[in-house]
């Protein structure tokens, strides 16, 4: 198997996506291909020692900008690492794309290269969210802000095989995001998508409010990119705020430093719970190939942990699930 990787996206430069992938290599014994400037990704190697045989280098020296519009740098810049990369998998020299770098470009970049599973109208990007139980996940996460009710129905079956196979959870319990857990509830859109969810071959839970989101009582969490993006940013600051205000109060004196100190691993572990890092990346579902959006800021191991969750994807022939499930549905 082989993953490759955008080594020139990501707001670290090429140095953490090197030792990433040469963890990886040596945890999860998968074949690498790195795509960005040979002679400096060359150097990198060299620098962390390292001479074997199961990390490639592809060349491209141009690189997408996060502040460049997406479909216009993806037809412009034939050379960008991210370009290479999504045509060497969908070539068939890897089995799976991960890039940190603009997430409109990789949306783009997919749609366009590696195309659409066929009658997948539209790709989701997909966010795992912490939750009281352990983890969910939430799609759609802002690929698309304006949606129709049978977009929906197709997240839903596609979040539900990725976490059926990905994240090992037999039957999960879908959830579609509303302002009330009736089905009456809500827009024209949630409605009608309530319909059609409960018709589908899933095991729909029903309507879900935004309150219930971190308790986990559902295990696929389904709304529109606009509704999905707002949850994770309101849900990231509201962390951030709390992770702040904690800092501050043990800190205030030697009681609460005392204290701290006590609570030192429980304060570890839950931290690690809302360590985007654990998670790898975000998988953009509905294309005919894996890709994997990892986070802009990723380290080491984060893109260790993205060429994971690739590689559970690949092994779980994750696509070719989807499109099986999506061509039951009945139109």
């Amino acid at each position: 198997m082989k993953i490759v990787v955008d080594s020139m996206g990501g707001d670290n430069g090429v140095k953490e996506v090197v030792r990433g992938s040469i963890d990886a290599v040596n945890e999860l014994g998968v074949d690498i291909a790195l795509v960005g400037k040979k002679d400096i990704l060359e150097n990198e190697l060299h620098k962390n020692n390292y001479h074997g045989n199961k990390i490639e280098i592809i060349h491209a020296d141009e690189v997408i900008q996060n502040d460049e519009s997406p479909a216009i740098a993806i037809r412009k810049k034939k050379n960008s690492s991210m370009v290479v990369g999504l045509n060497s998998l969908k070539e068939g020299t890897g089995d799976a794309f991960i890039s940190a770098g603009n997430t409109g470009a990789l949306l783009a970049g997919g749609i366009f290269i590696v195309k659409r599973i066929k009658d997948i109208e539209r790709a989701a990007i997909v966010s795992i969210y912490p939750t009281k139980n352990g983890v969910s996940i939430l799609l759609d996460a802002g690929a698309n802000v304006d949606s129709k009710p049978e977009y929906l129905e197709q997240f839903a079956i596609m979040g539900s095989v990725y976490c059926e196979k990905v994240l090992r959870i037999a039957s999960p319990k879908v959830g579609l995001v509303n302002v009330g857990a009736e089905k009456e509830k809500g827009n024209i859109l949630v409605k009608e998508a309530y319909n059609l969810l409960e018709n589908a071959n899933i095991n729909f839970y029903g309507n879900i409010e935004a309150r219930d989101i971190p308790e986990g009582i559902v295990d696929v969490i389904v709304c529109d990119g606009f509704v999905g993006n707002v949850i994770l940013k309101l849900t990231e600051g509201l962390g951030q705020s709390i992770f702040s205000t904690l800092k501050e109060q043990f800190a205030e004196n030697f009681s609460s430093k005392l204290g701290a100190l006590l609570l030192k691993s429980q304060l570890k572990e839950f931290k690690q719970r809302f360590d985007y890092r654990e998670y790898g990346g975000a998988p953009l579902l509905g294309l005919k190939k894996p890709v994997i959006k990892a986070h802009g800021s990723s380290d080491a191991l984060a893109f260790k942990n993205a060429i994971r969750q690739a590689k559970i994807m690949v092994e779980e022939d994750v696509i070719n699930k989807i499109e099986l499930d999506i061509n039951n549905i009945e139109i």
